[in-house]
């Protein structure tokens, strides 16, 4: 099965990063976060990926370009050229990088991969957020509800605290505060190509749209995921996850099998 990053987006709110350099490749624990997100496909068994980027897209094919050369040894003949790599990755990934549009919103970018998708079911996922996302249950739980699409349900870390207030006296301070009923969309979807169906065209952001009207159809089944995930939305997420890389295995990449 294949899966889809969508990796087009201006990252506006990452802009001390993004200026230069396409979200996607912001570096957390010193490698690009996309990396960090295939990784946690690769770790189950699916390692055939399509990039549908948009913004300063060159570099992401440059990067990808060039990954199997920077993850191999090599000697190289400078008399004419002629090199001869000496594989010591194992990094056995197929990338297909697909310039999507700059201004495209994220269903139009499904939308213009149609033809590289085969008819077949595929998984979709943002490029900036992190989870130890089961994705055998995850595609299990597609196929039991046998509906058009199903995305994971995630909890994020509550970002304030809360205050227990009874007659003006506050009976519980807590700095931190998990709404366990609060669940959100944390990417991480499984698609029957019939969901493209649904989007209509560049600008049609995959939410907001055919997603939506998946759901009032009754097709949208939920994957709930009560374990890590984590976006990279801001400079402090960033440096949030860089934080967790400091001491060993971050929590992304704890599975539990």
């Amino acid at each position: 099965m294949q899966t889809v990053l969508l990796a087009g987006g201006l990252g506006s709110r990452l802009a001390e990063e993004t200026v230069r350099i396409p979200k996607p490749m912001v570096e957390v624990g010193g490698r690009p976060i996309m990396l960090h997100v295939m990784d946690t496909y690769s770790h189950w068994g699916f390692r055939d990926f399509i990039i549908a980027c948009g913004y300063k897209s060159i570099l992401i094919k440059r990067f990808f370009r060039d990954l199997h050369l920077m993850n191999n040894d090599f000697t190289v003949a400078l008399g004419d050229g002629r090199m001869k790599l000496q594989p010591c990755g194992d990094m056995d990934w197929n990338v297909s990088v697909v310039d999507t549009g700059e201004l495209t919103m994220t269903g139009g970018r499904l939308l213009r991969l149609r033809d590289w998708l085969k008819g077949e079911p595929f998984m979709v996922t943002y490029s900036d957020g992190v989870g130890n996302i089961d994705i055998p249950a995850l595609i299990e739980t597609h196929k039991k509800h046998g509906k058009l699409a199903t995305v994971t349900a995630v909890q994020p870390a509550a970002r304030f605290g809360s205050l227990e207030i009874d007659d003006g006296e506050v009976t519980e301070f807590s700095e931190k505060v998990q709404h366990k009923e609060a669940w959100i969309n944390g990417g991480f979807f499984v698609f029957e190509p019939g969901v493209l169906d649904y989007i209509e065209g560049d600008e049609q952001p995959l939410e907001r749209g055919p997603l939506a009207a998946i759901a009032r159809d009754g097709q949208l089944a939920a994957y709930k995921h009560p374990g890590f995930w984590h976006p990279m939305d801001t400079v402090r997420d960033r440096d949030h996850l860089n934080g967790l890389c400091e001491d060993g295995a971050p929590p992304w990449r704890q599975y539990g099998d």
